[in-house]
């Protein structure tokens, strides 16, 4: 029995990728913020080698790391989540999402206003915490949606729990979701529920992603077709719309993604575990907490032995991350163009230096071998290293 167990810690960057000043990213490094932060304990991932990645100046080295390590530039053009997850399950994006830096057009939002027979609030790009305090109050007056959005490709609409029950809010995601194509096809479109009273508004966990679909086979459409498990823990099912995966799991925190991991380790299953930690990015990257990311972290790397005990012989765990979100970047909130982490652990992986990888479509090259399957990828596999 073969199984990979991949992890995507979101937004993990560890420093700035050679083009990152076209993106408006200068001088980021998610790691290092971190590191500085006082608040970093991460002995497990530092003997596993993260801190003997080419470019990572901000830990010690390992004597003799326990996995395989390396790091991945990205290929596609953007760094939201959406492409990320793309590129890691084999596909490149030579053109950037569409992103809406002064809100979206009439077009747009004209037919979602009949559609749903609400106004609209903000449209513009916006913190989701900082936008909810300044439109909750005129929200709860008059049942307008709050909509906005940010650097990424995205369409975010918000509403209190009261006023709009998680599940008609979902509809009016369908909604945008169905609008949103062509020319105007953003990555997500993104439910956005909160809760509370005038200055003490809180999202809940009720957040739901209405993604494109892929615009080509993916990894996982590809090992579903071979007749190998696809498991999804977390927003995992959004991001490919549910496209390519037997079976799927939403979680509420990091916690709960690494207790729903665990359970998975436990079981016999043949082929793909694909898991997204969110909190990393959600709650503690574009809310600029460097300690917050640090702790969060450190609670995975104390979580990682005991994972990594459930492990058969033939089993692989990879981690890495789908973009940077540097806690201590002050010129906007949003994610940040950065190299990712590639920590490889598996039988006879201990040690071996796989470099800087050219594309996070090598990780899918390497699933596709693992497993014997035919996936046509521009990645380059990585099990002969070990």
């Amino acid at each position: 029995m073969k199984r990979i167990f991949l992890f995507v810690l979101d937004s993990f960057g560890i420093g700035a990728l050679p083009d990152a000043a076209q993106f408006g990213d200068h001088g980021v490094h998610t790691l290092a913020a971190c590191a500085s932060s006082g608040e970093l304990h991460i002995p497990n991932l530092i003997a596993a080698g993260l801190g003997n990645i080419d470019g990572v100046d901000c830990l010690p080295q390992a004597q003799t790391p326990t996995a395989a390590y390396g790091r991945m530039a990205e290929a596609s053009m953007g760094k939201d989540t959406t492409i990320g997850h793309w590129e890691i399950a084999g596909i490149v994006s030579k053109q950037p999402l569409p992103t809406y830096p002064n809100g979206f057009p009439e077009e747009i939002i004209e037919p979602f206003c009949q559609a749903t027979g609400r106004g609209v609030l903000g449209n513009i790009p916006a913190s989701g915490t900082e936008i909810i305090a300044q439109y909750g109050d005129e929200h709860l007056r008059t049942g307008k949606l709050i909509v906005y959005t940010s650097a990424d490709s995205v369409f975010q609409i918000a509403a209190h729990e009261e006023i709009v029950p998680p599940e008609e809010l979902y509809r009016y995601c369908r909604i945008a979701r169905e609008l949103l194509r062509g020319k105007h096809g953003v990555g997500r479109v993104i439910a956005r529920p909160f809760v509370g009273s005038a200055g003490a508004y809180q999202r809940t966990a009720n957040r739901h992603d209405f993604s494109l679909e892929p615009p080509a086979e993916t990894i996982l459409d590809a090992l579903r077709e071979a007749g190998y498990d696809t498991i999804a823990v977390g927003k995992i099912f959004d991001i490919f719309a549910g496209k390519g995966i037997t079976e799927h799991v939403y979680t509420s925190s990091n916690r709960n993604g690494m207790e729903q991991a665990l359970q998975y380790a436990q079981k016999d299953f043949h082929g793909l575990c694909f898991v997204n930690l969110v909190d990393f990015d959600m709650l503690f990257g574009h809310r600029r907490d460097p300690a917050g990311y640090a702790r969060a972290l450190s609670e995975f790397d104390a979580w990682l032995p005991g994972f990594l005990k459930q492990m058969g012989e033939e089993d692989l765990v990879i981690l890495t991350a789908d973009h940077g979100c540097d806690p201590s970047y002050q010129a906007t909130t949003d994610h940040t163009r950065e190299y990712v982490p590639l920590l490889v652990f598996g039988q006879n992986t201990a040690g071996k230096q796989l470099g800087t990888r050219s594309s996070f479509t090598d990780v899918a090259a390497t699933i596709a071998e693992q497993f014997g399957i035919a996936y046509a990828t521009p990645g380059k596999s990585f099990l002969i290293s070990f």
